[in-house]
């Protein structure tokens, strides 16, 4: 099976307009932060979310708009050094964001800690990994009372840097719940045939994704086009490698998609067509034969 495609709205600047779409199509999930569309993505979510209520909604903590930042420190939530930051991880500044999320939003399923090794620049890993397991024990209080049904890390470099791994995320969040029943129930890091050791390591039953389904973790898959950066690589040619007929994006999603251990592909579709598009090809996964040669398919073919 391929992974369901569903909606991140990362750099959607109709964040309105494009969750309709999606949710119209049968996006199952809708990845946002409070940090997207100039702050403004969680409010216009709302109404959205209102005529939808099987949508099941992920958000993040951790980064935060300079007006953010400002309205924190005036609420003494933040001290001016770390609202200068824009990011952070402490308890007091986790319970706020997320309950203003709550707030925006109307409801939550899944709360990412975004990014952790933002805030681990200057740490050793046991201080950052204390910082990580203080946002875990704010977001157990959450997961304990119902009020969102459990949290996790969106990661950008902290997999593949070293700077935490899947077991000891999973350690920090018992030590957090002071027992083996935790919230952390998923994990999100960069899936796509630029940022493919993912694939790789998944195709060779090991890595973060097949760590994260063995733990029955929730797993998604962000910046499946790396940005848009990955659609200049996909040539004609490298498109008919992969499945001929498919448009270029179509064809990328479709092998980000075909990742073995991956639960949820990211997309920010903004029209019915490229939803559709994108739908139709996700239907047929790859072949781990296939998907093994695309990578090396990427290099040969952009050159």
């Amino acid at each position: 099976m391929t992974a369901a495609l569903s909606l991140g709205t990362y750099r959607v600047r109709a964040v309105a307009q494009a969750a309709r779409t999606a949710l119209t199509a049968g996006s199952p999930w809708v990845d946002t932060e409070p940090n997207y569309a100039h702050g403004r993505a969680h409010e216009e979510l709302r109404p959205v979310l209102r005529e939808y209520p099987t949508v099941r909604v992920a958000t993040k903590t951790g980064f935060f708009t300079e007006e953010q930042g400002r309205t924190a420190l005036a609420e003494g939530v933040l001290i001016r050094e770390e609202a200068a930051n824009r990011h952070s991880l402490e308890q007091g500044f986790v319970r706020w964001q997320t309950e203003r999320a709550l707030a925006a939003l109307g409801r939550v399923d899944l709360v990412f800690v975004y990014n952790p090794e933002h805030h681990g620049h200057g740490l050793d890993r046991a201080a950052l990994h204390g910082r990580v397991r203080e946002a875990f024990t704010a977001l157990e209080e959450f997961a304990h009372v119902g009020r969102v049904d459990g949290y996790g890390v969106a990661t950008w470099s902290g997999l593949c840097s070293g700077a935490f791994s899947v077991p000891e995320l999973l350690a920090l969040a018992r030590q957090a719940a002071g027992s083996t029943e935790h919230h952390f129930t998923g994990l999100q890091m960069p899936v796509s045939l630029i940022m493919d050791a993912p694939i790789t390591q998944a195709l060779n039953s090991g890595g973060p994704l097949v760590q994260a389904k063995n733990a029955e973790l929730i797993t998604f898959g962000s910046a499946p086009l790396h940005g848009g950066e990955l659609l200049a690589a996909m040539t004609p040619e490298l498109v008919n490698f992969i499945r001929p007929g498919l448009s270029a994006a179509a064809a990328a999603l479709l092998a980000a998609g075909s990742c073995p251990g991956l639960d949820v592909v990211l997309t920010s579709a903004s029209t019915r067509e490229h939803w559709d598009d994108v739908s139709k090809a996700l239907a047929a996964p790859l072949t781990a034969k296939e998907l093994s040669g695309c990578s090396a398919s990427v290099r040969r073919f952009s050159v």
